[in-house]
């Protein structure tokens, strides 16, 4: 079939998967790299989460580095900064914000100084000169030459010190000696006594190629206000502080932006053009407060100790936005938050020619849609991830390897297994009952039980159809197969008169309304309504209701089925992972398929709690459940009473189907029904049925691999063991087998692996 046709890597086609505009679009939506709400007031951005956490592991020095990255003056900053980053800061909605501008004190306080001169700089060609009247001038000179500009101050002070207790009179003590050292040990040509009058600025200026001044200068030079930053006077670029410049913060921010003009002027660039973001900003940064307690400020008193500081520090909350993270386990084991994952999916699509090595990250998206939910935004990765591999396949660069075992057991679903029939005494039902696949293949008790129970009590006949819905090739991205299997059972239905679909599937009932559409109940409706039939278990003890993926969003599906456990003596617990908040077993998007630790790991994510039986109405959900050693129940079991067996393999959840199909074709139509036997028999064992189960080879596969061994001898035979190896290739797949006869046509079956190579034998 061309369904089946493995990929070619001879040809490469290419279909976009989203244009330039659509993945901006998507990737907007995750604010997870957003800036922190500290950083994004401070206008001199000072990441306060990163300096908090320094300072929570006691690494002063590091916290202090980062100060005295962002300003050639840190002690200024500290002693004078208003901290505009507490109004922002998510705390203060709740209690006090962190004292940021006292955890600067006590970083410089206790942090080490940089040690050594650091790396050498060449001097620039361009020279800058700096007239001062406040303290932004002072700055100015010190980012100038921390650029490595010639830097000439004229000021009309007589020494540093005078400088200082002008420009910050708030210093006192050693921090005015610490920025005093700063001052004279930097490369800062300082002209002491100068007059800073217009007559002295017409002298001077030809000397330099970028001067710079202070408001109060400009002013008194009679320039007047000018729009931005920089004037031009007379062939001549006059970099100037902004009139806002009232406090500490605002002389250091006006001060750097007044450098990178400087910068750009002397590179001969448009000052106003490619600055990069400056000043305070808005953070779209989502921080959720829910187990967040209130606080109060630790008083700093004369000063933190190290211990009063950590304990300040250790109030951050170290905002970041990981909602969708702490809920999937698909984007915890990946490691990547939904925006890597999309640019990553988006190259793999639409960029790489080579491997394609995101296609199993693609594949291991269980498609259950929680993302959307807990993300502020609507972040959809399961959409991005279905598309992909829709795309992929549509252009063979997706490897049927990943889901065609799954594919294969729909088609059995639909094929040998496949029913339709109309209830006995109608041609045309009002109703018909779609259980689902994983309902007749793990428990056909419970079907067979509520079929009849339907029948029993249900006017105008009840038609059966045992079928797949066509979510698997839905989750395989192979719409083609999908859309087959979709005429297929609108087929069937029409046979039947089209009648309403009662469907004992969540995810049965949302593919039908999608595909099919017209009027679908669920069976729990339907139970609710007409009432529970005798002999329906009492469970009278507390249990966790899991809702399925698929009723995600629907509230009526959840309610009805909450009824109904009700009805049934249920004590319900409801947990944080209820209703639309619900994860993934592992079974959703074929998710076992392709990797089964990550499908395991979901469904113990899902089922944390071990004290309580859970109780689902997807029988998906129920047997990953029981894989994982949780006490679950479906809740047609309990409906009528028909425990299934605990996690039936891949063999017997086929044979279970199609055992189905045949009892009920004899019990309820009368029809004789011819089974294909062999005429050999084999036993398994407890290793080779586990290697078996891991590896998805069903017990039919090795009845071919056998009987071809008995027809054609191809095989090998262990002298010292009498074991014999055999292989036989059905489909893409190539099966292998250790056994021994153990008996006149008896095997013994001891080990089975199988391989997607073709062996030949000459």
């Amino acid at each position: 079939m061309d369904h089946f046709k493995e990929r070619s890597t001879r040809y490469y086609r290419q279909t976009p998967l989203f244009t330039k505009e659509e993945l901006a679009e998507r990737e907007f939506k995750c604010v997870h790299e957003e800036p922190a709400f500290c950083y994004a007031a401070c206008p001199m951005k000072l990441d306060g989460r990163a300096f908090c956490a320094h300072i929570q592991k006691g690494d002063f020095t590091s916290a202090r580095a980062m100060l005295e990255r962002v300003t050639p003056f840190p002690l200024i900053l500290a002693s004078g900064c208003s901290g505009p980053c507490g109004e922002k800061c998510r705390l203060a909605e709740i209690g006090d914000s962190v004292d940021m501008p006292a955890l600067e004190r006590a970083a410089l306080r206790l942090g080490a100084p940089k040690a050594g001169k650091g790396l050498f700089k060449i001097k620039k060609k361009k020279s800058c000169a700096v007239f001062g009247a406040d303290l932004f001038s002072l700055i100015l000179a010190a980012e100038l030459d921390r650029k490595s500009y010639p830097t000439s101050f004229y000021v009309s002070e007589s020494s540093p010190e005078e400088i200082f207790e002008k420009y910050a009179p708030f210093l006192e003590g050693d921090d005015l000696n610490t920025e005093l050292k700063r001052l004279t040990s930097s490369d800062i040509k300082i002209y002491f006594d100068s007059a800073l009058s217009k007559e002295f600025f017409d002298e001077t200026k030809g000397n330099f190629d970028v001067i710079c001044a202070s408001a109060k200068f400009r002013d008194a030079l009679g320039f007047g206000s000018p729009d931005d930053i920089t004037l031009v006077c007379a062939g001549t670029s006059l970099i100037s502080s902004s009139d806002s410049c009232r406090d500490v913060l605002g002389a250091c921010f006006d001060a750097r932006r007044a450098a990178v003009s400087a910068d750009r002027l002397a590179q001969g660039l448009d000052p106003s053009n490619m600055r990069g973001e400056e000043g305070p900003i808005v953070s779209r940064l989502y921080t959720n407060l829910k187990n967040v307690l209130p606080s109060s400020r630790v008083p700093e008193d004369e000063g933190y100790t190290a211990e009063k500081a950590v304990e300040e520090a250790s109030r951050c909350i170290q905002c970041k936005c990981e909602e969708c993270i702490d809920s999937c386990v698909y984007l915890q084991y990946h490691k990547k938050y939904p925006k890597i994952l999309t640019r990553e999916i988006y190259n793999n699509v639409d960029i790489i020619m080579g491997d394609h090595m995101m296609n199993k990250a693609i594949n291991t998206c269980s498609l259950c849609g929680q993302c959307k939910i807990v993300c502020p935004n609507g972040y959809d990765v399961a959409e991005i991830c279905l598309k992909a591999r829709e795309n992929m396949v549509s252009v063979d660069k997706m490897s049927l390897a990943y889901h065609e075992f799954a594919l294969l057991d729909m088609l059995f679903s639909n094929g040998e297994a496949f029913l339709a029939k109309p209830q006995p005494g109608f041609e045309r039902c009002r109703y018909v009952f779609f259980p689902g696949c994983q309902a007749g293949a793990i428990a056909p008790e419970s079907v067979e039980k509520a079929y009849k129970d339907l029948c029993s009590r249900l006017p105008g006949g009840v038609g059966l159809v045992l079928g797949c819905c066509a979510a698997i090739a839905k989750w395989a991205g192979r719409t083609a197969l999908h859309d087959e299997a979709t005429a297929q059972l609108k087929k069937a239905l029409e046979s039947l008169g089209d009648p309403v679909i009662i469907a004992g599937c969540p995810t049965c009932m949302k593919m039908l309304s999608e595909d099919i559409g017209g009027e679908i109940k669920g069976i729990w409706e339907v139970l609710n309504e007409t009432g529970l039939p005798e002999g329906s278990a009492k469970l009278g003890r507390k249990i966790i209701l899991h809702d399925s993926c698929s009723a995600r969003g629907d509230v009526p599906m959840q309610d009805e089925v909450r009824a109904l456990a009700e009805s049934l003596g249920c004590d319900l617990v409801e947990t944080e992972l209820s209703r639309d908040m619900t994860s993934c077993c592992g079974y959703g998007g074929l998710v076992s398929n392709v990797n089964k630790d990550l499908a395991r790991k979901m469904a113990e994510n899902t089922a944390s709690d071990t004290s309580l039986p859970y109780l689902t109405y997807c029988m998906a959900c129920r047997d990953n459940f029981a894989k994982i050693g949780r006490e679950s129940m479906h809740i047609l079991e309990l409906v009528y009473d028909s425990p299934a067996h605990d996690c039936p393999g891949i063999s017997e959840k086929r044979k279970n189907r199609l055992e189905l199909k045949n009892r009920l074709l004899k019990e309820i139509w009368n029809e004789d029904v011819i089974e294909m036997t062999y005429d050999f028999k084999i036993d398994f064992t407890d290793e080779a049925k586990k290697q078996m189960e891991d590896r998805m080879i069903l017990d039919t596969d090795i009845y071919a691999l056998i009987d071809n061994f008995r027809n054609t001898g191809s095989g090998m035979i262990e002298s010292a063991t009498g074991k014999i190896n055999s292989c036989v290739r059905i489909g893409n797949v190539t099966f292998w087998a250790w056994f021994t006869e153990s008996g006149e046509n008896e095997y013994t079956v001891t080990t089975c692996y199988s391989h997607r190579m073709t062996i030949e034998t000459r």
